[in-house]
């Protein structure tokens, strides 16, 4: 029975609102993964690779009540707002590939989740619980601003006092004071964060009030998105994005780098991604996503340095209208979800090793970052339009001749440091492992 709660739905706010000015950020198509350097020079290797944590660290939970597990092979792959009350509905979720919940209806059974060794984030007070969640997407409804909160949310009547006044900052400092002590905090954002709200305000949002952070921008099913005030903000003068610039699963990647360049210091901010996974919007004219594009979304925010994933597991219109979209909506969905998982978990090791910067340089219209695990070279790739193209990668290591395809039971040629590939959809996903002997520092 789906509930009244629309969490995590990117919607425009239900008040009028005054968006302001938006602040330049990079246009859709430059957007560069951290850690790659850009083509700028015949030298593209003037500075020598270094290896940078992942965002948080390693252990980025060390010292909160129930941390996640300690171990390189877990990767958070989680659900929005779902409702666990028995063992099958666990059981069902876990055969997916999921791991983790964050947020949970009240009548769930988080000792349940524990004893089964999975994770929960909740918004209630939990001796089981791994995390406490802040109210969602304050920074659309609440805005940025210190006033007094009325207690009300959207719907309720008047949110601030008065009620022309913001008062997000205030709504998560009340928040927080429910937390548990030594408890992970989380908080997810929206279009405030990711759009409107210039980097001074936007930045407090992420760095002031949680330890995990994550914003949703459905880039594939948002009927709104695209438009000159959200989407659109990304080019260098405000306009509606075409449906190539805008539906696309590089931006997934790009909200993720817009989290990360937000945080102070630098990588000190766990960033999760959220990703739909039915038809998270009830108009007629959204569509819903495929599989294609959910593979597309998750492997673009992986690669730009993602810490774990979100699905949206709503739908409110479309074929399926469900509050567990990956329990009722079809064995396709769930047997396409498991897969990308699958992929997931096997890269858990490589997705929690440290960044190898300034190892690689990409040229094609695709998205790449290097990683450094077990001395050897990984190199993350996917595509950041939906079209069948050809490829470059400049490695800066180039005594190697080769570089295994992980997971095609293939090889590709690397002539003078030049790996050459392509891919054929958007979709396409590739891993690739050089021996890094003497390229790696310390090794």
């Amino acid at each position: 029975m789906l509930v009244a709660a629309t969490a995590a739905c990117t919607q425009v706010p239900s008040e009028p609102q005054v968006v302001p000015e938006p602040t330049p950020t990079p246009a859709a198509s430059s957007v560069v993964p951290s850690g790659v350097p850009t083509a700028e020079s015949a030298d593209p290797f003037r500075t020598l690779p270094s290896l940078r944590p992942v965002d948080g660290g390693d252990g980025y939970l060390d010292g909160k009540v129930h941390p996640f597990p300690d171990q390189e092979s877990f990767f958070p792959v989680a659900v929005w707002h779902s409702s666990v009350m028995d063992a099958g509905q666990l059981e069902l979720d876990r055969a997916v590939g999921i791991n983790t919940y964050v947020q949970l209806t009240p009548d769930s059974d988080v000792d349940l989740i524990r004893r089964a060794g999975m994770q929960a984030l909740t918004s209630t007070a939990s001796g089981a619980a791994s995390g406490f969640v802040l109210p969602d997407e304050v920074d659309m409804w609440a805005r940025a601003g210190d006033a007094q909160w009325s207690g009300n949310y959207p719907g309720e009547g008047d949110i601030c006092v008065p009620s022309s006044s913001t008062c997000g900052f205030t709504v998560l400092a009340k928040a927080l004071e429910q937390a548990p002590k030594d408890i992970a905090v989380y908080a997810n954002f929206g279009k405030g964060v990711t759009f409107w709200e210039p980097d001074e305000s936007a930045s407090k949002f992420v760095n002031s009030y949680a330890d995990i952070v994550s914003a949703d921008n459905y880039w594939f099913t948002d009927p709104n998105i695209c438009n000159p005030a959200e989407g659109g903000t990304l080019l260098e003068v405000p306009a509606e994005l075409s449906a190539v610039e805008c539906r696309r699963a590089a931006n997934y990647g790009w909200t993720v780098e817009r989290l990360r360049s937000l945080a102070k210091p630098a990588g000190s901010k766990p960033v999760w991604a959220f990703v739909e996974v039915g038809h998270p919007f009830s108009e007629e004219d959204s569509p819903a996503i495929t599989i294609e594009q959910i593979r597309g979304a998750v492997w673009s925010s992986l690669i730009h340095g993602a810490r774990g994933i979100v699905y949206f597991n709503h739908s409110f219109g479309g074929d399926c209208a469900s509050q567990n979209v990956l329990r009722d909506c079809g064995e396709k969905l769930r047997g396409g979800v498991a897969k990308i998982n699958s992929e997931v978990s096997r890269a858990a090791p490589i997705l929690n090793a440290p960044f190898l910067d300034n190892a690689i340089v990409p040229e094609g219209r695709i998205d790449a970052s290097a990683k450094a695990y077990a001395g050897d070279i990984y190199i993350l790739a996917a595509p950041t339009q939906a079209s069948t193209q050809a490829f470059r990668i400049t490695v800066a290591c180039s005594s190697q001749d080769s570089a295994q395809v992980v997971g095609e039971d293939r090889s590709v040629r690397l002539k003078d440091g030049i790996l050459e590939d392509g891919f054929a959809g958007g979709d396409a996903v590739r891993i690739y492992r050089i021996a890094g002997k003497g390229c790696i520092p310390g090794t």
